[in-house]
């Protein structure tokens, strides 16, 4: 996996998230947080999921140190800026994305490929930075079909996020024929 892989993934991620954003942005508030089950009982409970999960991630792999106490304290901070009083609503939710997503781009942009061989510890063992990048654009790609069901749920329409789509829009240096 290269730098320009790990980017292409990035770039389908935040296209893939913007979409996601825009659809849930046309609920109502109740929709919004009305309670529907699942892993994670709200539509902006799931939304927050997914943007804090690459916030702590993007924590991880910026940070110079691994151990618990890294590990804590990225849990307090994402406890504190991705709960519902934090977020509770689609446009909170909107600007917290932009800027987990500007500091994402800023540190894609700075990481080369021998960056992404480097093993990091995770779970007693150790991954690579690059498969860990992969998991978390899998994880993101996981919970937006969460999204996309609620939002069938309730009778909304959700965005279509699947990567061919995005390819086939001409992003990726792909041209649609």
């Amino acid at each position: 996996m290269t730098k320009h892989d790990i980017q292409l993934l990035f770039e389908y991620d935040r296209w893939a998230n913007d979409r996601m954003l825009q659809a849930v942005s046309a609920l109502a508030c109740e929709q919004f947080t009305r309670q529907l089950g699942g892993s994670f009982s709200s539509v902006r409970d799931v939304v927050a999921h997914i943007i804090g999960g690459e916030w702590i991630w993007l924590g991880y792999w910026k940070a110079t140190t691994h151990n618990a106490a890294l590990l804590e304290e990225l849990r307090s901070k994402r406890e504190t800026q991705f709960n519902a009083d934090a977020l509770p609503n689609a446009i909170a939710l909107w600007a917290k994305c932009k800027e987990v997503e500007s500091e994402m781009a800023e540190f894609l942009n700075s990481i080369t490929d021998r960056d992404l061989e480097k093993m990091l510890p995770a779970r007693n063992t150790s991954i690579s930075m690059a498969h860990l990048m992969q998991h978390v654009a899998n994880h993101s790609t996981y919970h937006r079909g969460q999204v996309t069901l609620m939002l069938r749920e309730i009778g909304a329409e959700p965005a279509a996020t699947d990567f061919h789509v995005f390819l086939a829009e001409g992003h990726g240096g792909v041209l649609p024929a």
